[in-house]
């Protein structure tokens, strides 16, 4: 009989597990493969361990931002680090996937101290990073049918290389801005891509690809979406609206599907405008709105007080440089004011975990926070300012 280990007992399994971080030797270029071992690290959701396999947990399905009901597990593994810099890596793994089940093993790589967008490997296949580092990441997505199948992942080794097509992966002097339409997503009691379950007035968005989506309670990847007079900040839990495969606010050339699209410009906005793809998404569903981004009913009703679905302007932070700082509050939202005191008036709203982007710093009226008291201000948009005692960073120039 087999035994099965939650996410739970995960800890207790390290001592009977393979090593699951290690240093390469240091001509990274040509390595023998690392075994990486089946150990879920935090933002892990709804999978087990067993042996050296991860599979899909006993969570029931949900219906997300896709309105398609599936099973959903996420595992991110410890990352490896590496000797020296490499330009790309080899990933092996072995799968199970029966009955309409899927899997899919993704690597991201640690440059310019932050994480690369996720890209999808094949099995035994080079894949370049998006710049050469010394610590990459993997992680694992099995999906199903609301019963039934149990689809894995096992095996997964990382090697370094130095053979690799072009890069999939990308690094912008600035991050993208585009102006999309916005949904709202509600489903308040469903679950999240990433396992997040979703509560009234919650604060996150759904973007339609697993690229970006950060794990459960994490910000690594967030976006800044504002109207004419507010802006909110928010970590890209969920996926959709209608496609998975549409990373729209990369380059043509490197976007999972629709490359003849211009960057910024969703697949479902160019079918529902356009006419594009027989005006049908990536399921063969006629397109009845142009949504490029879902947002939380917090994101929605509260940070940005909008009366209906309409357009706004979306940068997708992680896609370039720029100051950043991360919210660190247990639950809830930040209030962003329109000057450096608690009582200027509220002009948007930063969720947990999200990052936000820093201008400059001024002082202020004194707050204590999760990072102490502080008088110093940050300002996070043209006058929009967060108190620093609930950001976690550095100094900046002041305003």
């Amino acid at each position: 009989m087999r035994t099965t280990r939650t996410l739970q007992l995960a800890a207790c399994l390290a001592a009977t597990l393979a090593i699951f971080t290690a240093t390469l030797p240091s001509d990274a270029a040509a390595t023998d493969p690392l075994a990486v071992a089946a150990q879920p690290v935090a933002g892990s959701s709804n999978v087990v361990v067993e042996g050296n396999r991860i599979i899909l947990g006993p969570a029931p399905a949900s219906i997300g931002s896709t309105e398609i009901q599936q099973r959903n597990g996420l595992a991110e593994l410890t990352p490896v680090r590496f000797g020296t810099a490499t330009s790309a890596v080899v990933v092996g793994y072995t799968t199970g996937t029966p009955d309409s089940s899927s899997a899919e093993v993704d690597v991201r790589a640690w440059v310019d101290g932050k994480w690369s967008e996720w890209s999808a490997t094949k099995a035994g296949t080079p894949i370049a990073l998006p710049a050469a580092s010394d610590q990459v990441q993997v992680r694992i997505l099995v999906t199903a049918p609301p019963t039934g199948a149990s689809p894995w992942v096992g095996d997964v080794t990382v090697q370094a290389t130095d053979k690799a097509a072009a890069s999939r992966m990308t690094i912008q002097a600035a991050p993208l801005k585009s102006r999309v339409f916005a949904t709202r997503e509600g489903l308040v009691g469903g679950t999240t891509a990433n396992g997040h379950v979703i509560v009234s007035r919650d604060h996150f968005v759904a973007l339609p690809s697993r690229r970006g989506l950060a794990g459960n309670g994490s910000g690594t990847y967030s976006v800044k979406v504002c109207t004419a007079s507010r802006c909110a900040f928010e970590p890209v839990w969920d996926v959709g609206p209608w496609n998975t495969k549409d990373d729209y606010w990369n380059p043509s050339a490197t976007r999972e599907m629709w490359k003849d699209l211009p960057q910024g410009k969703p697949e479902a906005q160019a079918a529902y405008q356009d006419g594009y793809n027989g005006k049908k998404d990536q399921f063969g569903r006629t397109v009845a709105n142009p949504a490029g981004i879902d947002l939380a009913d917090g994101v929605f009703w509260d940070a940005l007080a909008l009366p209906d679905n309409g357009f706004v302007d979306v940068t997708y932070l992680w896609t370039g440089d720029g100051g950043r700082g991360t919210v660190s509050i247990s639950s809830g939202y930040l209030n962003i004011r329109n000057s450096a005191s608690s009582s200027g008036a509220v002009v948007g709203m930063a969720g947990k975990s999200a990052q936000v982007t820093v201008e400059c710093q001024t002082t202020g009226q004194s707050v204590t926070g999760s990072q102490g008291t502080s008088n110093i201000w940050l300002r996070v948009n043209a006058g929009m300012y967060v108190a620093k005692a609930w950001v976690v960073a550095g100094s900046f120039a002041g305003c």
